[in-house]
């Protein structure tokens, strides 16, 4: 459980890692709102309290690693980097432009924290249990944190990931699972409905937990958690667009084109919200 210090800390990284995914999307007029929005709680957790990360050496070894499976959430993980300090500020705001460091989806060749490129769904599982493994061969005392997204689980891959993850104690991978409910075209109950996550990823060896995604006090347990000798998966029950009233009440969040206006109506909440925490 969290002190109170702590998780006003916590809440106002929440807001500024939704802020800057804002201001991302307002810079580039589009982008993947819905998805970005929805992951900045177990973000600011992660890169807030758990996470074993040096700004200064990106690369350093031993440290706890980040696959965005989902990689299109990337502005919300460039935001969190970029409030980490791991580049200024305001290169995030040439998010998906010519040149740019900031690509629609996640690229470890090109954004300094980025630990895997995904974007391509379903890949990112395997990838994230490559690296944990071999941090296991290594001896280094490090985890590896997979976001998965609920529409992503519809793939094969991540099912072929989650059994090999089981089957061989890869006990350092924590998979998160952002079950928002939603994927690119329509509720995940209707396209393809995933049933009970938790008992299929107990079914295949995890210790599966489900928690309220946004609720920081639940996220924190369940990632500072203890590994035993299965591996974790933490399905987080999330609303997609989660922290934009406007957001979540729109069926088609996905990906979005606003007019500036409506990003600055948007940043203006969420600024007031920060304001309002002192």
């Amino acid at each position: 459980m969290l002190d109170s210090g702590m998780k006003k800390d916590l809440q106002k990284l929440a807001l500024k890692i939704r802020i800057g995914a804002v201001e991302e999307f307002k810079a580039r007029g589009f982008g993947h709102v819905g998805g970005s929005l929805s992951v900045a709680d177990v973000l600011a957790v992660l890169y807030g309290a758990v996470m074993k990360v040096d700004p200064k050496d990106p690369k350093m070894e031993g440290r706890d690693k980040l696959v965005c499976s989902k990689g299109h959430a990337g502005p919300a993980v460039y935001a969190a980097l970029a409030i980490k300090g791991f580049f200024p500020y305001e290169d995030i705001k040439t998010l998906n432009q010519p040149g740019t460091d900031f690509p629609s989806h996640c690229d470890r060749n090109k954004t300094p924290g980025v630990d895997m490129t995904t974007g391509s769904l379903g890949q990112g599982t395997s990838l994230a249990v490559g690296m944990a493994m071999g941090d296991k061969i290594k001896g280094r005392d490090s985890r590896t944190f997979l976001i998965v997204g609920d529409g992503e689980i519809d793939e094969g891959q991540v099912w072929e990931a989650a059994m090999f993850t089981a089957g061989k104690k890869v006990n350092n991978l924590v998979w998160l699972i952002d079950n928002n409910k939603k994927q690119l075209d329509g509720y995940t109950e209707d396209i393809l409905d995933t049933g009970d996550l938790r008992a299929k990823f107990e079914a295949f060896g995890f210790d599966a937990v489900r928690i309220d995604g946004s609720d920081l006090d639940q996220l924190y347990d369940a990632l500072t958690k203890q590994a035993g000798e299965k591996p974790i998966a933490v399905i987080l029950d999330t609303v997609k667009g989660k922290g934009v009233k406007e957001v979540e009440e729109t069926m088609s969040n996905h990906s979005m084109t606003m007019p500036e206006e409506t990003y600055d109506q948007w940043l203006a909440e969420l600024n007031s919200e920060l304001d309002a925490l002192g």
